[in-house]
């Protein structure tokens, strides 16, 4: 579940001898950066009556499927639904997304752990007719990406026994002038999209691809051709898949499309990879300064690339509210932020670096998502913190590497580190199996390096599996059990400011149809008393059986009216805010009871650390 740069990586072009690389040909006379991208896609789309809406945290509002955001789609799953979006019907924003499935090969020039995309939405408002032509439009015009149409060809649904094919999106896209040839008809493995679960909204789509060859593109369209490298797609949500997995047409469709900004500047500037891109080139050009060295070029070194990559995501990560720790979200930071480390020293950074780093990530990024500005010194000092940490741990790894080979007897001719225990070292104290091999050399021993493999692969695996239900992404369960419970997050964020103070902030919650657990800021264990106090109160406001009440107001509004607002600058111009009587006032877009009484009891069931400075509380309703 990486963000891949697709198949851009290894396409066909000219050959840059001196860093055995390729390059495309973007056929632009100009090269557009970034941050124009970005500001064009949302001008363009504001000029078709779309409403811009800022984007939501990396942390997902009341969905237990993912740790992170993953893909633009996913903030707006109720909306999709049904649920009316304060903003209206037609949408369009730049999201912050986060995957990591496949971190482990970030380094490469096709992966990367944080990116932005590009997308627009109708709910229930335009279909394809002009999805279509907004696409063509903003791909071909002179003011906008101003691609020659000879470059594009397209994809749509093939049609299966379950639903037809896309009669209506093929002959649009005729209809706008390409020909045949450049319309390829692909099946549901291609050009489909969802249901993220079993059961729910899903539909066929249309994949725009551009020609990165230095030759005129071929007149018949072959996206296997990695020479074509698909830039945007468009998602048409007509389907509802039923639990007999039938494929229902729905009376409200919706719209959903993608354009990932990192690969399309790469592209639009004819590079092969996005680390070539001015999207890195400022940090590179900081690790450049760390090592004392600009050869060979930092963005060519794997080592490089992943410190980039990865610190540019914990950067992010923190500006959204989440510290280093052990589990969830702040486990996945901590593991970016410890590989960017060990990857500092094989650039020979022996320093402390990494707060270094994220100063230009908060100075290139810090206009387009102020967050990162607002906790600038908050994300500086964990990193800082997190660094220092490290590097005991390290120290513990040695004496621990100490060990291993002092039970090794003197009279052993071929001293071996088992690959168990290599992994052991990697897993538990972060050393490199490069860092291992080269101390184990040192000490006339080598290392089963097979073995080591095999017990990475293994992990890897079972890494996997845990990414499959953890990063899966999908639609929030919007049942009425999870609705009551979700509604006794905010009765509990209440009683927890009144009891333990009003720093108490909402850090995350995650919330199923049989318990809900959320996390909140406080430096301290809670007492037994502390939890019972929490509990009571809840209680009491569960028993008054107060209204829910829903108002859609301006976010100056809600601020007014003294509703509490997490992660702020995730909202838009409009907002929902949820008021129960005098105990709780918040600005929220999940699901809700209509009265706290169908509550019926609250019961803590446990309080414990979550990270350095965040405490977790798992709760149930009986």
């Amino acid at each position: 579940m990486m963000y891949r740069y697709n198949r851009a990586a290894g396409a066909g072009g000219k050959s840059d001898v001196s860093h055995g690389r390729r390059t495309f040909n973007s056929g632009l006379k100009r090269k557009m950066k970034a941050a124009e991208l970005r500001k064009k896609f949302i001008q363009f789309f504001e000029s078709k009556g779309h409403c811009p809406i800022k984007s939501a945290s990396l942390i997902p509002d009341n969905d237990p499927t993912c740790l992170f955001t993953t893909a633009g789609m996913h903030p707006l799953v109720p909306y999709l639904q049904g649920a009316t979006h304060p903003a209206g019907t037609r949408l369009t924003d730049c999201q912050k997304c986060i995957r990591t499935g496949d971190i482990d090969e970030v380094g490469d020039a096709v992966h990367l752990t944080f990116f932005e995309m590009l997308g627009n939405w109708s709910l229930g408002d335009y279909f394809k007719e002009e999805a279509i032509r907004f696409s063509y439009e903003f791909l071909t015009g002179a003011e906008y990406l101003n691609i020659p149409p000879e470059r594009l060809a397209v994809t749509v649904f093939a049609g299966d026994e379950d639903c037809p094919f896309d009669q209506e999106a093929y002959d649009l896209w005729r209809g706008l002038g390409l020909p045949a040839e450049r319309i390829a008809r692909r099946p549901k493995a291609d050009n489909w999209w969802g249901p993220a679960g079993q059961t729910g909204p899903c539909g066929p789509d249309t994949e725009m691809f551009y020609w990165t060859g230095s030759e005129p593109a071929p007149e018949v369209f072959e996206p296997e051709d990695k020479r074509w490298v698909e830039i945007w797609n468009d998602v048409f949500m007509q389907y509802f898949k039923t639990a007999e997995g039938k494929f229902v047409p729905m009376a409200k469709k919706n719209v959903d499309t993608g354009m990932g900004l990192e690969r399309v500047t790469a592209i639009l500037q004819g590079k092969a990879s996005c680390y070539e891109t001015e999207i890195f080139a400022p940090l590179f050009a900081k690790l450049d300064e760390l090592r004392h060295a600009d050869t060979p070029p930092c963005w060519t070194l794997s080592s490089a690339r992943i410190i980039a990559d990865h610190l540019r995501a914990a950067t992010f990560i923190m500006a959204d509210g989440i510290t280093p720790g052990n589990v969830d979200q702040a486990y996945v930071l901590r593991r970016l932020i410890r590989r960017a480390i060990r990857e500092g020293r094989k650039l020979g950074i022996e320093k402390p670096f990494t707060p270094e780093l994220a100063a230009v990530v908060i100075a290139e990024f810090g206009e387009v998502y102020p967050e990162l500005v607002e906790q600038a010194e908050r994300i500086k000092s964990e990193l800082e913190r997190e660094e220092k940490q490290f590097a005991l741990t390290l120290e513990k790894g040695t004496r621990e590497f100490e060990k291993l080979i002092a039970r090794v007897p003197e009279h052993v001719v071929k001293k071996v580190i088992s690959g168990k225990n290599a992994f052991y070292l990697y897993e538990t104290y972060g050393f490199p199996i490069e860092l291992t091999s080269e101390m184990a050399a040192e000490h006339g021993f080598s290392v089963d390096l097979p073995g080591f493999e095999q017990a990475y692969a293994r992990h890897q695996e079972l890494s996997r599996q845990g990414a499959e239900q953890k990063f899966k992404g999908g639609l929030a369960d919007h049942s009425e059990a999870t609705a009551r419970l979700h509604t006794a997050t905010h009765l509990l964020h209440a009683a927890l400011r009144r009891v333990l103070g009003t720093h108490v902030e909402q850090r995350g919650s995650n919330i199923t149809a049989e318990r809900l657990r959320f996390d909140f800021s406080h430096g301290e264990k809670m007492t037994p008393e502390q939890l019972r106090e929490v509990e009571q109160l809840v209680n009491e406001a569960i028993a008054r059986d107060l209204e829910v009440e829903c108002r859609e107001m301006t976010v100056d509004e809600a601020k007014a009216g003294g509703a509490i607002g997490l992660f702020e600058n995730r909202y838009g111009e409009r907002v929902k805010v949820y008021r129960m009587g005098d105990v709780s006032c918040e600005i929220c877009g999940g699901p809700h009871a209509a009265r706290t009484g169908e509550l019926h009891h609250f019961r803590i069931q446990k309080e414990e650390s979550s990270s350095r400075g965040v405490r977790r509380i798992k709760a149930v309703l009986d």
